[in-house]
């Protein structure tokens, strides 16, 4: 029989509890025969493993197919109508045999016993139905024993990942782009930390490039030390917008010129050529271009901190493409050289990928006159990276629109042969459509969320009665605005686009950041009101908890490790959230059934437990998807007016 890991325990998170309490707990459960292990199975942190370790055990024999094709096969389902956990019967490889007559052959078989109801053969499904008494005691346990570490399962135990995300240009503005990978990345990182990986946050600015000897160029002609100071990134990317439509502007100069000539070479403009000397400075180690660019990428990091702190969001890392040393770009050039990926085209040094990948086609790794590209640095960093972190699993949060980079980067590291080349991972996202903004076309994520908190203060200012009752009302209505921005970006699966849209993001009807805060917030205000010790809760009678409405949350409760685990494999924020607003929805239709206040003691008590299990298990997702939740919050009166306690 397989044992769980006695290894010790991740920081931060509770150790679980071990198989012999588990059976202890069991048998007081009146389950006298000690539960058999599955070698993944991870029974004593999910409540569901325990039944499929049951599950598994007794349909082997009655299957005639081995137990590590049938455990694998029992999966939790989203539509609890259709069963809490559901196999279908193709999956077992059954030769010969019609699936359907086999379902029915095995729920037939399948023994009474005290974890599940007779199983349900529905066509080539076979529907498993927990039993209520016991499932109630083990979800509810776990849930009030284990708090926040609840759901997540340490598989990552001794791992090592670094996640790049957000990554922002220095002299451009933190548009919405970057708000998708900031959150996407965040989510990501809290994700895999809760599940036992030593996580390296790490901000890859664009910090180096011709764009910065556009930059230097403007600044000595319109920078104010002053205004650089008060607001780093707004006056930079002023700075920057005023010196480009100067190099348009004479770019068309250059273009009438050539026409006029009746050549096709254009020739750069003055500003254009000033700004490739700059650059042409700083890569060769100019001090006054080194100092004023070093100046720009310190006080903007120091702004994007105080950003990314309302995101609930820091980093262990601030590298940039200039941070990749020259060293590490001239040793993956000399490697492409010699393994013979690499050729000479024209002066200048390409990849040709079509021998490996025709739809790759083909990458200049270095320009005629030496300078290195996006690509080139991106090869530098990702050696650089492992040398330094030897992770087991690097992840990139970057936009749709750079998948032929990505893939060309990832083909690239293959081709040189590095064994670490397989642990790379892209995970990107569309796009957001139709932002607007209060400066304009630009889309700042400052301006975004002061949107979103004056929408909010807004709406609380409508209940005075309520309002006086927030401590601080302005910063509720903030974290509530940001709970409205990030919900609206993790709601639909990462690749498709989205439309930005302020009025639904803070509408406090449907699947809206608010709508959970509300429900977290109602939780609160039940347990203010209930007034009942946390001890009396976890001794609570649960088998007083029979109504349906109980029953099926619970069973919604139990999936959240399963939906988590899932996750790992779709990293996908939308399989969280949707995840939440399914559980808050069954939430809002028990409150009028499940009343608390003024019920017969034990029952209140039962039930308290319920609704504080719930509670624990919002704020475990809210917090995993980087959200604060509210204990307080001013709310339309349709939303109170759904049963009161």
């Amino acid at each position: 029989m397989a044992t769980e890991s006695t290894t010790p325990p991740v920081k931060g998170v509770p150790p679980a509890p071990s198989i012999e309490s588990l059976n202890e707990q069991l048998s007081n459960f009146g389950i006298s025969e000690p539960l058999t292990l599955f070698p993944d199975s991870n029974p004593t942190t999910n409540p569901i493993d325990v039944y499929r370790c049951y599950i598994a055990d007794v349909l082997a024999p009655i299957t005639g197919v081995d137990i590590k094709l049938v455990y694998p096969a029992l999966e939790w389902t989203q539509n609890l109508e259709k069963g809490d956990l559901i196999l279908a019967a193709p999956r077992l490889r059954i030769p010969g045999k019609n699936p359907s007559e086999l379902t029915k052959e095995w729920a037939e078989k399948f023994p009474e016993n005290p974890y599940v109801l007779p199983p349900t053969a529905a066509g080539t499904f076979l529907q498993f139905y927990f039993k209520k008494d016991v499932l109630s005691k083990l979800v509810l346990s776990s849930i009030l024993g284990r708090k926040s570490a609840y759901g997540p399962i340490d598989t990552g135990r001794g791992k090592r990942i670094i996640v790049e995300f957000s990554s922002p240009n220095i002299a451009k503005p933190f548009h919405a782009g970057h708000l998708r990978s900031t959150i996407i990345g965040g989510f990501l990182s809290n994700l895999y930390e809760s599940c036992g990986w030593e996580v390296i946050r790490m901000n890859y600015l664009g910090d180096w490039g011709k764009q910065f000897g556009i930059l230097g160029v403007g600044y000595k002609r319109f920078g104010s030390e002053e205004k650089l100071l008060a607001d780093p990134i707004n006056h930079l990317f002023e700075v920057y917008v005023a010196i480009n439509k100067i190099v348009e502007q004479e770019k068309e100069v250059e273009k009438a010129k050539a026409a006029e000539m009746g050549e096709k070479q254009i020739s750069n403009g003055p500003t254009d050529q000033e700004a490739l000397d700059f650059f042409f400075q700083m890569e060769h180690g100019s001090e006054e271009c080194i100092a004023m660019w070093k100046r720009f990428r310190e006080l903007s990091i120091e702004k994007y901190k105080a950003t990314y702190s309302r995101l609930n969001i820091s980093y262990d890392d601030y590298s940039g493409e200039s941070q990749v040393s020259k060293e590490s770009m001239e040793r993956a050039g000399k490697m492409m050289k010699e393994m013979g990926i690499s050729s000479e085209s024209d002066g200048a040094i390409v990849v040709d990928f079509k021998p490996h990948a025709k739809k790759l086609g083909k990458a200049v790794v270095q320009k005629k006159d030496g300078t290195t590209l996006y690509l080139t640095r991106d090869i530098g960093a990702a050696m650089e990276r492992y040398e330094k972190y030897k992770f087991d699993k690097m992840i990139y949060v970057v936009a749709c629109q750079q998948d032929l980079h990505l893939q060309q980067l990832f083909m690239i590291l293959k081709l040189l042969k590095l064994d670490w080349a397989d642990r790379l991972t892209h995970v990107n996202f569309g796009m957001v459509l139709g932002m607007s903004s209060r400066r304009g076309t630009v889309v700042f994520l400052d301006d975004i969320l002061a949107d979103a908190r004056d929408k909010m203060h807004e709406v609380m200012r409508k209940n005075e009665e309520k309002y006086k009752q927030v401590e601080d009302p302005e910063m509720v209505a903030d974290v509530v605005g940001r709970t409205a921005v990030m919900i609206q970006d993790m709601s639909g699966k990462r690749i498709n686009n989205y439309t930005f849209d302020m009025a639904r993001m803070t509408s406090f009807e449907g699947d809206t950041g608010p709508y959970l805060q509300y429900a977290h917030s109602r939780l609160c205000s039940i347990q203010r009101k209930a007034g009942i010790p946390a001890e009396e809760l976890l001794n609570a009678d649960f088998s007083l908890l029979t109504e349906d409405h109980a029953t099926n949350l619970i069973r919604c409760l139990a999936q959240y490790p399963d939906v988590l685990q899932n996750t790992l494999k779709t990293l996908e924020p939308t399989t969280v959230v949707t995840y939440l607003f399914k559980m808050t929805h069954l939430l809002s239709s028990s409150y009028d059934v499940l009343r608390v206040v003024g019920e017969e003691p034990k029952l209140s008590a039962a039930r308290m437990a319920l609704y504080e299990s719930a509670r624990q298990v919002l704020n475990n997702g809210m917090r995993l998807l980087g959200l604060t939740p509210v204990e307080r919050y001013v709310f339309p009166y349709v939303f109170l007016s759904r049963g009161s306690h």
